[in-house]
């Protein structure tokens, strides 16, 4: 992709900033539309936090509108799937004939969500699988892992696919092409399900107890077992495997939080919906047996009522 190709980022919080600032690290022209960050960026700059050392990025292009921002030839979208209805006002100053969508956000249906207001022939999504968190205005901490699963909504791979992913390739992620966009956000959902929804059911808990817990831990591979079976049932089969090994990375996290379990301590909307709600629908309408991911969603529907 070449670097004077202009770059939006919509939801400047862990995951566009971390994405979008790599990006910009890397020597691309990336714009963010940012909010409470907005000050402290502009005069200081954007840092990313990580194992192999920190990242400053000490002059950012940080906007308060996307009218400010303007027509750009790729966005990433990164806000919370709660604020989805404020897309249809963000996006259109951003938009060209040719302008590309991808999104990154989690769960289900916004690729979809994307195509209807938009066009289908502009939208592609990626799958995060990271764990970071936005630990202070304009600072991104990076725990672990990181990798990007990208690919079209729409048919097979194109040569837009394959030039995003050398571009964050360049950026140090590690990304790759992926030939079913849909059964990666399945992939990604063996993982969210249980760790994002019984850290909030069990009492606000970290990963790491929810491993240690025997009754938790059973609890974490029945979702699994169900969110794999509803994925087989719509026609993007996971191997069996998967639990074992989403179950040994998560053990690298330590003490980590979910994001969904950081909004909920925050007070924030929870993206009960995307996360549980659709696959629900989902599995249940493809005759799936998902008795667990039901009662979790109805729980998670209740501990989230009072929030915005």
């Amino acid at each position: 992709m070449e670097k004077n190709l202009k770059i939006a980022v919509v939801g400047s919080g862990a995951i566009g900033s971390y994405y979008g600032g790599k990006l910009a690290a890397a020597g691309y022209d990336v714009h963010f539309l940012m909010r409470s960050d907005l000050a402290v960026v502009k005069n200081v700059g954007l840092k990313l936090r990580e194992a192999t050392g920190e990242t400053v990025i000490p002059k950012v292009a940080a906007y308060a509108s996307t009218q400010e921002i303007g027509s750009c030839d790729l966005v990433l979208i990164a806000l919370k799937t709660t604020s989805n209805e404020v897309l249809k006002t963000l996006i259109p100053p951003l938009l060209k004939s040719n302008t590309t969508l991808i999104t990154f956000q989690n769960g289900l249906g916004n690729e979809a969500f994307l195509a209807d207001l938009f066009g289908k022939e502009r939208v592609m999504g990626g799958l995060c699988f990271v764990c970071l968190n936005r630990v202070a205005p304009g600072v991104i901490e990076h725990y672990g892992h990181g990798a990007l699963a990208i690919g079209e909504f729409c048919g097979e791979p194109k040569a837009r696919t394959d030039a995003l992913v050398a571009a964050f390739k360049e950026a140090r992620i590690d990304a790759r092409t992926t030939q079913s966009l849909e059964r990666e956000r399945w992939r990604k959902l063996v993982w969210n399900v249980p760790f994002n929804g019984l850290s909030m059911a069990a009492g606000n808990v970290t990963v790491d107890l929810i491993l240690t817990d025997p009754g938790l831990l059973q609890l974490t591979r029945q979702l699994m077992e169900e969110t794999i079976e509803a994925a087989a049932r719509l026609g993007y089969p996971l191997p069996p495997e998967l639990i074992d090994q989403q179950i040994e990375r998560t053990w690298s996290m330590g003490a980590y939080k979910p994001s969904s379990l950081i909004d909920f301590i925050e007070g924030r909307a929870v993206e009960v919906e995307s996360i549980w709600g659709e696959p629900l629908r989902q599995a249940k309408n493809a005759g799936a047996s998902v008795v667990r991911l039901e009662m979790l969603y109805v729980l998670l529907k209740k501990l989230t009522a009072h929030h915005p």
